[in-house]
């Protein structure tokens, strides 16, 4: 997506709920955020790609501007900094849910619980083995020697 197309679909995003002057504010932040981050010599897409679908972060900037007070109405202290956006953001019941792998702490919660779940199969499975083994190891020991016997007549 490049820079225009994303400036346009937060334009249409926005305009649902938003004044023209918030709207504009908010186009102008991100289209010079944009072009600061790519001035630095990041790629464009690299940079959207960062501020993650413009629907997502209009509803963002949307709750946001709703949260203001509304004796407050001057658009200029009106400021919001982008945060970054990952690819696990689903929606359901109009809410936006996102999750993601960016703090160390979520990384090593992810791996405990993925050691415990081997841990738990692990045992599970060694449990029904003890269980099983009485009954199937002298199953076995007997349909060999039925076998066995089977070919010698």
């Amino acid at each position: 997506m490049t820079k225009s197309e994303f400036l346009e679909k937060l334009r249409q995003a926005l305009g649902n709920d938003l004044t023209g002057a918030i709207i504009q504010e908010n186009v102008n932040y991100y289209s010079s955020y944009i072009s600061e981050e790519t001035g630095k010599g990041r790629p464009e897409s690299e940079v959207i790609a960062e501020l993650g679908d413009p629907w997502v972060l209009a509803r963002t900037v949307i709750d946001a501007a709703e949260g203001r007070d509304t004796a407050d109405s001057g658009a200029g202290d009106y400021g919001y900094e982008p945060e970054k956006s990952y690819r696990g953001q689903y929606r359901k019941n109009g809410h936006v849910y996102s999750f993601g792998l960016d703090a160390w702490w979520k990384k090593l919660l992810l791996i405990l619980v993925m050691v415990g779940i081997i841990m738990i199969v692990v045992s599970i499975i060694s449990g029904l083995v003890s269980l099983l083994a009485p009954v199937l190891i002298p199953l076995i020991i007997v349909m060999i020697i039925v076998r066995a016997i089977g070919r010698r007549q």
